[in-house]
């Protein structure tokens, strides 16, 4: 998209300049010749040898795109700054029999992360226990106050998972009642880095690893092959206890990576990739339990962790006990994991009922007289008594409304303080924004990293944020342009078959740095349609030779796409994501529709 200049009408792809949810669709670019040598080279499809191009992988780099290994895309633990000093921190303590605390974050990241250092250690014969703040009461992240609990169990070191690079005070507090720290983290973080024992960040200011588009699931995994080669070194493993192999884990890995939202390339592509295929073999009893109480079905795909699992296990820090999703993970007793995952379910359900209220609030606070500035850059949204377990998710829902950076904060007026939760737009860093903001003297608290990013602030201080914000970011969100609809290949309903979706599942798994592939339709006529409960609709998408494809529009009864989708008339330019229908042993497909437009009006 960035290789793209000029205006829209320009490039727009079958001429939609502007679709029916407002925006441009243009072809994805790809350099030709970097896709005629992935036909040629690889014996791809002309359509996926595109597609591949067009996602920035150059030939000699499609083999590991296509298949990637561990073994090619491994970096060396020892670039990253401060993980041997980490790892023998760890492995002392072990030798020692030190009492050792993990501290994650509440989110999946945190419990993914922690199950991982506790399984490690479990299997060299040490129970690590965890602690974990409290949403409500504690905030995000080590506090002086949680430390000092921890010290009282008399725990002498404590490894946070997931935070801990912003920890400034609480940190220089453990130091006084004589507790160590190794902060294990991925957030963006200053230039002088907290006073802990080991500071181990590929986010982290001169940190030579490269590997800063990893969560901290990632950084905790490359942490475990530290640790093998540090008491492998010492000789700690043997017939009884041998070495253990950190790809059993794989599938907290890839949770971790995916629910926070990471850039799927490189290194965190394999991980994710070869996460996954782990977690198909349901493993782990707390995922198992969870996928059953959750009625998913298939191999474990982007979708099932992101939608399925991941909601679930966030649900217990967002509105019920923070540490039941590091419980669930960590546990191999099958019975105590389905009675957390059926807990977290059941939080699951409460959660989604808070949330759908406050977005309902907060799109009418938005949409009251002139709260909302269509051309500003960025939305500050505040209401009193927003549950702060639920505004990140209602920023997420919101940006998808608005189509820009959305920072949703709930005010609580008796300790007057807001708690917010901002998620951003592709291009724009969020985070850093936050950060400065922070550095500004704006927030009590805040950072985070490109994509999300929380904070804490006197509700004074809000309008203030939000011009902060505005100015901020106005550069970026020029810079990134107008949101469009990216195309990667015209089809008709009978060209979008089964076929084409498995062949497209190469690139597989989708997200952030690797979006799912969008196939456009053009002259194709809705037929059947029926609108759901929900607010979705469903319906056939006829083309000019009567070929039918099913289709559904997600949550978008009440929008012009939708509207126009019910009412059936007219030939339409349809542009969506293909999906397996399964159903009664369909072996089909379906399009989940994205966008659409009306040739008379483009």
């Amino acid at each position: 998209m960035a290789d793209r200049r000029g205006p829209v009408e320009d490039d727009a792809f079958l001429g939609v300049s502007r679709s029916l949810s407002g925006r441009a669709w243009r072809e994805r670019p790809a350099d030709p010749a970097v896709a005629r040598s992935h036909q040629q080279v690889h014996g791809l499809s002309e359509p996926l040898a595109r597609a591949l191009a067009a996602r920035g992988v150059d030939v000699d780099g499609a083999g590991d795109f296509l298949r990637p290994t561990l073994r090619a895309l491994f970096p060396d633990p020892s670039l990253f700054m401060d993980m041997d000093r980490a790892a023998e921190i760890l492995i002392d303590a072990l030798e020692a029999g030190r009492p050792t605390m993990v501290f994650a974050d509440y989110d999946v990241d945190g419990a993914t992360s922690a199950a991982q250092l506790v399984r490690w250690f479990r299997h060299m014969g040490v129970e690590l226990p965890i602690y974990i703040p409290d949403r409500l009461t504690e905030g995000y992240g080590p506090s002086p106050a949680a430390f000092k609990t921890i010290r009282e169990t008399g725990a002498e070191l404590v490894v946070t998972l997931d935070c801990g690079a912003a920890a400034y005070d609480a940190i220089a507090s453990a130091a006084t009642i004589g507790l160590e720290v190794v902060v294990i983290d991925h957030h963006l973080m200053r230039e002088d880095p907290p006073a802990a024992a080991a500071v181990v960040n590929p986010n982290r200011p001169g940190c030579q690893s490269g590997q800063g588009v990893l969560a901290a699931a990632g950084v905790t995994f490359v942490l475990l092959a530290a640790l093998n080669r540090e008491a492998r070194k010492r000789g700690l493993f043997s017939e009884e206890r041998p070495q253990p192999d950190p790809r059993q884990w794989l599938d907290l890995v890839a949770m971790g990576e995916v629910c926070d939202v990471t850039q799927l390339v490189g290194f965190n592509r394999a991980l994710t990739t070869l996460g996954l295929r782990t977690m198909s073999s349901w493993g782990n009893p707390g995922l198992k339990a969870l996928f059953e109480v959750g009625k998913g079905s298939g191999p474990a795909s982007v979708f099932h962790a992101g939608f399925i699992l991941g909601p679930r296990i966030n649900a217990g820090g967002r509105i019920g006990r923070s540490d039941l999703g590091a419980r669930l993970l960590s546990t191999d007793d099958p019975e105590e994991a389905r009675m957390l995952a059926e807990e977290l379910d059941a939080l699951n359900t409460e959660r989604k009922a808070v949330e759908a209220s406050v977005v309902e609030e907060a799109a009418a606070v938005l949409e009251r007289g002139s709260n909302f500035n269509p051309d500003a850059p960025v939305i500050v949204v505040a209401g009193e008594g927003w549950h702060p377990g639920v505004i990140g998710i209602v920023a997420g829902r919101l940006r998808e409304r608005y189509r820009k950076p959305v920072v949703v904060i709930g005010i609580d007026r008796a300790a007057n303080v807001g708690k917010g939760s901002g998620r951003s737009q592709p291009g724009v860093n969020l985070g850093a924004a936050i950060q400065a903001a922070f550095e500004q003297g704006l927030l009590m608290s805040g950072g985070g990293h490109a994509m999300a990013a929380g904070l804490s602030i006197r509700p004074d201080s809000i309008p203030e944020l939000r011009a902060f914000l505005e100015a901020r970011l106005a550069g970026e969100m020029e810079a990134v342009g107008p949101e469009a609809v990216e195309i990667d290949a015209l089809v008709q309903p009978r060209g979008a078959d089964r076929a084409l979706y498995e062949d497209f599942q190469r690139l597989a798994p989708f997200g952030p740095g690797n979006p799912e592939p969008m196939f456009a339709l053009t002259g194709v006529r809705a037929d059947r349609v029926m609108a759901l409960k929900g607010g979705h609709v469903k319906l056939d998408l006829v083309g000019p030779t009567g070929e039918r494809l099913k289709a559904i529009s997600w949550r978008s009864a009440e929008t012009d796409l939708g509207r126009r989708l019910l009412s059936g008339g007219g030939v339409l330019h349809v542009a969506g994501k293909l999906k397996p229908d399964d159903y009664n042993g369909r072996n089909g497909v379906q399009l989940e529709i994205e966008d659409a437009a009306d040739p008379r009006a483009v």
